[in-house]
């Protein structure tokens, strides 16, 4: 999915707005797609992006403008002081968080009073329609691949959780809104090539077939999708931006 994150992030980051010269803080910042949204977007005063995971935040270094600033730090921990940020946000990376619930009320207490924390995940359940497609035809071949599905193992990834979440942290002001994008393939094997990577849920699972049970679940698959008339597949993918506001006044947990 790395070629509609990217275009989710500058969406999510557009509609965040803002002024120019805020300090921002990017938890999980993965490869760094949304880091780098804030850099070339918001004319940022500064901008850091955390991840627990050196490889990710090597990538992120290497591929990120030069205004962008990267560090390895687990989010349920962060090594920052009180009120030091504008801005806290999170790219497609709250549901791997553990707990999710330490690491947003470690960005509230990052983020000053008045500022805003927010984050975004894909829609596992229903939004995902090149993920939905893929696991309806693999349940139907294979029951046992359900236990895999994003949509059941990440019940976080929806508009009541995500809110829920905000508010236990003691934001205040929380909104939950979609961001959908088109995810258009120029053919069949555009579509099922990034399925035989082996990174992820579905390309795993993918991996663990025979090749006769590969290509059952690939034809099931392909019968399952909308085919243009010039052989290219027009899918969309929606993802759940939530946002809140530290309240003013308040005051965060001091890191002894």
């Amino acid at each position: 999915m790395g070629r509609w994150s990217r275009r989710v992030a500058e969406l999510f980051v557009t509609r965040l707005g803002g002024p120019a010269g805020m300090r921002w803080l990017d938890i999980g910042c993965g490869t760094g797609a949304l880091t780098a949204a804030v850099a070339t977007r918001c004319r940022p005063r500064t901008v850091l992006g955390l991840d627990r995971s050196p490889e990710f935040v090597r990538a992120a270094r290497a591929a990120a403008p030069g205004t962008a600033r990267f560090a390895v730090a687990d989010a349920s921990e962060l090594p920052l002081r009180d009120a030091a940020f504008d801005a806290v946000v999170s790219g497609l990376a709250l549901n791997f968080l553990e707990p999710p619930g330490t690491a947003v009320a470690e960005a509230a207490r990052v983020v000053r009073p008045g500022g805003c924390v927010a984050a975004y995940v894909w829609d596992y359940a229903e939004g995902m329609t090149l993920l939905r497609r893929f696991w309806d035809a693999a349940t139907a071949l294979d029951p046992a691949a359900a236990a895999l599905d994003e949509g059941r193992r990440f019940a976080l990834c929806r508009p009541g959780p995500l809110r829920a979440l905000w508010t236990g942290a003691g934001l205040v002001d929380v909104t939950v809104a979609p961001i959908e994008v088109p995810t258009v393939f120029s053919g069949f094997e555009d579509l099922w090539e990034p399925f035989l990577s082996g990174q992820g849920p579905a390309p795993g699972y993918v991996a663990t077939l025979t090749p006769g049970a590969r290509e059952l679940l690939r034809t099931r698959l392909a019968e399952a999708l909308p085919v243009r008339p010039d052989g290219s597949v027009a899918l969309a993918a929606r993802a759940w931006a939530v946002r809140g506001a530290r309240p003013a006044g308040a005051e965060g947990r001091r890191r002894e």
